[in-house]
């Protein structure tokens, strides 16, 4: 296994602590990957993207996603079948999956649709305005913030 070495990207980068993680997981999850169901990651403009995976065969009630740690899990468990059928070849792949995709910080899933067997997950990235770039004022006089505020709220 490749292991990939990060040091650069923490000397100068602060909080991407668990990128050696992510990236650790995605090359082992991705040797393991049975490439079932094949699926499509688009970006459907500004901070919007799409995730679409071919589930021909599967019904709303046999998919199921969810969200959880930041981890995006897509399951399809199909029903049994009740009525015996007698092949003469069977192509189509008619086995249960799961497909898991990291969302980065402040991507929300904003719905799915399941239409001519794609389901497609929509996805947009809604950074807080806490977390905008903002302008910091330089004080020339040496004074912090935090006497500032202190001196406007006695004032």
């Amino acid at each position: 296994m490749t292991t990939i070495d990060l040091s650069p990207l923490y000397r100068s980068s602060i909080g991407f602590d668990r990128m050696g993680s992510l990236l650790d997981s995605a090359l082992r999850s991705e040797k393991a990957a049975t490439g079932f169901p094949p699926y499509d990651i688009e970006t459907t403009g500004e901070d919007r993207y799409a995730i679409t995976l071919a589930v021909a065969g599967f019904e709303e009630s046999e998919l199921d996603i969810q969200v959880e740690n930041g981890v995006l899990r897509v399951r399809g468990k199909k029903a049994e079948d009740s009525e015996e059928k007698s092949y003469l070849y069977r192509g189509i792949a008619n086995r249960s999956f799961e497909r898991k995709f990291n969302l980065a910080d402040y991507i929300e899933v904003r719905g799915a649709d399941l239409k001519n067997g794609l389901l497609t997950i929509n996805l947009v990235k809604e950074v807080p305005e806490a977390m905008k770039p903002r302008s910091i004022s330089i004080d020339s006089a040496g004074a912090t913030l935090e006497h500032k505020e202190k001196a406007e709220q006695a004032a």
